[in-house]
């Protein structure tokens, strides 16, 4: 067996190379493992908005309520397995460009402002 190429010479060679282990939180009284599994990967599904785009859906009055944000969340998730890295989506009136890997919103128009816009720096775009 070779590390780096190089025969082993001795057992710390192997230790030093070796990858720490993965840090598993311990479970709470009443929690199983398929309950923190959900939790977590509802945590990696949220979505977050930048500080551009939340001035915008401010200024542009946007409301983000539950039913939207949960389409928002699924065409992030469709976009990441087309391996878009940034996208933009259109919902009902309005468009939101999105980081996909940070899965975070760069910035939102609304329908007034959509007519003669161009949007740059994507390559991908979700219809939800």
């Amino acid at each position: 067996m070779n590390i780096n190429n190089r025969p082993i010479q001795s057992i710390h060679q192997v230790v030093r190379t070796a990858k720490p282990a993965v840090k598993v939180p311990a479970l709470n009284k009443g929690e199983d493992f398929s309950s923190i599994l959900s939790q977590k990967l509802n945590e990696s599904r949220e979505v977050k908005i930048s500080k551009h785009a939340a001035m915008r859906l401010e200024a542009r009055n946007i409301n983000l309520d539950a039913n939207r944000v949960e389409r928002l969340k699924n065409a992030v998730d469709k976009a990441s397995t087309k391996g878009v890295r940034d996208t933009l989506v259109v919902m009902d009136d309005v468009a939101f460009v999105v980081n996909v890997n940070a899965r975070t919103v760069i910035t939102a128009v609304n329908q007034s402002e959509l007519k003669d816009n161009v949007f740059t720096h994507i390559d991908g775009a979700v219809f939800t």
